[in-house]
């Protein structure tokens, strides 16, 4: 894609941003302000003022850049734009791990260009790992320095790791045979959130299925994933930029396994 994308360091930037005010308040609970949002299928689905006041600096930083970009963040909604750049914000990706001090949670701060993912950074504050697509390839930066990311390009689903967040997810999605594809994989794990995706891009996970993700829970992950060989549709087989049931694999063939496995009719 010839297009000129921002430059990595402006990406860092708007995830220190994130991780200098996440931090705050992460492990001292006497901080946050918790109420619940309203998600089908789900009692409980919690939105904080860190997460409220984190977008709020991320969008006058990128504003402040790039005023004609659009941005869309999960708190407040989408402010138009005049280019085909359009961020997508999610400034506490993994609210409940983040309540409970788990270092699970990341912030995610992704690019579409012309409703295409082509850029994105996931960062986990309390840690310093950060993933990220410079728009060619995928990096991952931690304890022990920088370096490429790629998936695993030759596991066989007999083989693979499988990923999901939460039993309440699949328990909604009734359209599915996840209890198949769990018992033909090696084994399966929960509770991830999006670290797990990363870890699928940095080559420890080979399959994450997610039921129930809105755009800002899979846009910055999207490109980390492919820039470093793996594939991200929906269940469907589609683009998965608007969210909805989203499956992301190490390599095609394994994503056409896995999408042969869920779709089948019992």
């Amino acid at each position: 894609m010839n297009i000129a994308l921002p430059s990595p360091e402006f990406l860092h930037g708007l995830a220190k941003v994130a991780e200098q005010k996440t931090l705050q308040s992460y492990l001292n609970n006497q901080t946050i302000d918790i109420s619940t949002k309203v998600k089908e299928g789900f009692r409980f689905d919690p939105v904080t003022n860190i997460d409220r006041d984190t977008e709020k600096l991320l969008r006058q930083a990128i504003s402040q850049q790039y005023p004609e970009h659009s941005i869309m963040g999960e708190e407040f909604g989408r402010t138009q734009g005049d280019s085909l750049f359009e961020w997508v914000i999610d400034p506490i990706d993994g609210t409940r791990p983040f309540l409970c001090g788990l270092p699970v949670w990341g912030c995610l701060i992704g690019l579409l260009y012309d409703s295409k993912a082509v850029m994105g950074i996931m960062s986990q504050p309390y840690t310093g790992d950060r993933f990220w697509s410079d728009g060619q390839a995928s990096w991952f930066a931690g304890r022990l320095g920088t370096v490429q990311i790629k998936t695993r390009q030759s596991v066989p689903l007999n083989q693979a790791i499988l990923h999901t967040t939460s039993p309440e997810s699949v328990d909604i999605y009734q359209k599915n045979n996840f209890g198949l594809l769990k018992k033909q994989v090696l084994m399966t794990r929960y509770g991830g959130e999006c670290y797990a995706m990363a870890m699928l891009a940095a080559g420890h996970i080979d399959i994450c299925v997610e039921y129930s993700l809105q755009p800002h829970d899979i846009a910055a992950l999207i490109p980390i994933i492919e820039h470093a060989g793996g594939v991200v549709t929906t269940i469907e087989g589609h683009r998965p930029e608007q969210g909805g049931a989203i499956i992301a694999s190490a390599n095609a063939q394994l994503h056409q396994d896995v999408l042969q496995i869920l779709n089948t009719e019992e």
